[in-house]
């Protein structure tokens, strides 16, 4: 369960993120493709829209952080929406440790074990609830 020291940690650390979004961007999908070169093949459009996508996604869901009851809904969607990509389960670990070594890198040494531990529960409840709603939606297909 999120605590709000939790929320609060994550939304602030995100605020020092965002200024360098598009650098942070780079460094995840870096990474992703470093930890899986598999996933590359995932992303067939243009990586500086994704990059733009994936910042405007975490924001979001930063920002939601406040309104879980709106923020879960379209955390199901997304879910849903990636069942159609070719997204499996095992690649949400992959991409939670990507996202984990980003923020690393961009907080340095503003990612205390805190800061870590809030954004692996924030992670962890997000790609659950992606997860939970693409195997719902992989039922009904």
């Amino acid at each position: 369960m999120l605590t709000v020291t939790q929320k609060t940690l994550v939304q602030d650390s995100f605020a020092t993120i965002a200024p360098i979004a598009d650098d942070a961007a780079v460094l995840f999908y870096g990474r992703l493709f470093e930890l899986d070169p598999s996933l590359k093949a995932l992303f067939r459009g243009d990586m500086q829209e994704q990059r733009k996508k994936l910042m405007q996604m975490l924001a979001a869901a930063v920002k939601g952080l406040d309104r879980l009851d709106q923020l879960v809904p379209a955390v199901q969607e997304l879910g849903k929406r990636h069942v159609g990509y070719g997204v499996a389960d095992s690649h949400y670990d992959t991409v939670g440790e990507a996202l984990l070594w980003t923020l690393e890198m961009g907080l340095g040494r503003g990612f205390t074990p805190e800061v870590k531990e809030a954004w692996t529960t924030v992670y962890g409840l997000l790609a659950t609830t992606m997860k939970e709603a693409a195997r719902e939606a992989a039922m009904v297909a």
